[in-house]
């Protein structure tokens, strides 16, 4: 096996596919794949190219050197279209891939004679966990949410009893008690905020409660949680019900963070301009959901806007890469224990175990055709 880890295409994108740690472990497998990483690989991340030969790997200054010589290649977003035909037929392309909005991007690969693996599609099952990249990066994520809202917010999260006078504590409202969800209340929390949360499923309540917060009660009627553990799409009587249900503990919150994702489909509006416009100036709102259309009317992806009242709403693109390091140090982990699932230390290669649920869920392109039953006949 010779695996390509490349620079990303966006130049927004900090993070990176595979550290110099993740090279050592790939160097200790018997036998060792090889690895080449493009000049410049991790230097978003911190991480300089000396770092990666000093683990093994070998420095490609020219991508297309780099694709010519690789069987497997991996990246943190979906190549361009216009890249996916310098790719070796035969190889492995694994990244995020936004299978269910990337059509053309199946094509590509199908055209091209490349298999794809859809970093999104890993099941949530207890044996793929120490693959889930949607979860590493989410955890992250919430964390990064209440940091920039924090620093933003003009106002500081704790109580402070001083001489000149006690402070208040700031008050934060978290929408969506996912992975994402949990960080920003354990990290508020930490912090000494005062802390309220809502989700759509009742049975994270305990979990709220067990972190120290306050656990938001709308009667949304009949609600309840996907196999995977996602939370189920309302309808637009819920949604309303849910609006108005918040729309109070906005008012009063100092930071909002909304994380609530539909995966393969756009964002739910759950925070209208008037729920904004109703919240105290100064106040802070990191919309998580930026990248999908947003949870907030209002965001824009990529920017931090300010309404007339003097709320920001912050619709940063992947905001886990402010944190970058740490961020692709989780990816790649992620990216490692895949790999070695299906390595064999017979040939070397990757081992396509067509009963394996995990290829299953996550193989969507091989020999030249798409076979993931979600994505082949549409």
């Amino acid at each position: 096996m010779v695996i390509f880890v490349l620079n990303e295409s966006d130049a927004g994108e900090r993070r990176c596919a595979a550290t110099p740690e993740t090279v050592k472990r790939f160097s200790a497998l018997s036998p060792s794949p090889t690895i080449l990483v493009e000049s410049g690989l991790g230097v978003a991340s911190g991480y300089p190219d000396e770092d990666y030969q000093a683990a093994g790997a070998t420095i490609i200054s020219t991508r297309d050197d780099g694709f010519a010589q690789s069987n497997v290649v991996v990246r943190v977003q979906a190549p361009t279209l216009d890249e996916i035909p310098s790719y070796r037929r035969g190889s492995l392309s694994i990244s995020l891939l936004d299978p269910f909005n990337n059509r053309a991007a199946l094509d590509a690969f199908s055209t091209a004679g490349v298999d794809a693996i859809s970093l999104e599609m890993i099941p949530r099952t207890t044996l793929a966990q120490k693959m889930d990249v949607l979860s590493s990066q989410a955890n992250l994520a919430g964390y990064s949410a209440v940091l920039v809202a924090s620093e933003m917010l003009g106002k500081i999260l704790p109580m402070m009893m001083t001489p000149a006078g006690t402070i208040s504590p700031a008050k934060v409202f978290v929408i969506g008690v996912g992975v994402a969800g949990l960080q920003a209340i354990a990290t508020a929390k930490r912090l000494g905020a005062r802390v309220e949360a809502f989700d759509t499923r009742p049975v994270v309540e305990e979990q709220v409660k067990s972190l120290g917060a306050k656990f938001v009660k709308i009667d949304l009627g009949e609600t309840g949680q996907t196999d995977q553990g996602y939370a189920k799409e309302l309808t637009p009587e819920q949604i309303e019900l849910q609006q108005k249900g918040m729309a109070k503990v906005c008012a009063s919150a100092d930071i909002v963070v909304t994380t609530a994702k539909l995966f393969g489909r756009p964002a739910p509006k759950i925070v209208t301009r008037e729920m904004v416009a109703g919240m105290r100036p100064g106040a802070v709102v990191v919309d998580l959901a930026a990248d999908t259309g947003g949870n907030v009317v209002g965001t824009v992806p990529g920017e931090v806007v300010e309404n007339e009242n003097g709320v920001r709403i912050v619709g940063t693109r992947c905001i886990e890469g402010t944190v970058a390091r740490d961020a692709s140090g989780m990816l790649a982990s992620n990216l490692f224990a895949l790999i070695e699932h299906f390595y064999d230390k017979d040939s070397g290669n990757f081992d396509y175990r067509e009963e394996d649920e995990i290829l299953q869920g996550c193989l969507i392109v091989r020999n030249g055709a798409v076979v993931h039953e979600k994505f082949k006949n549409l």
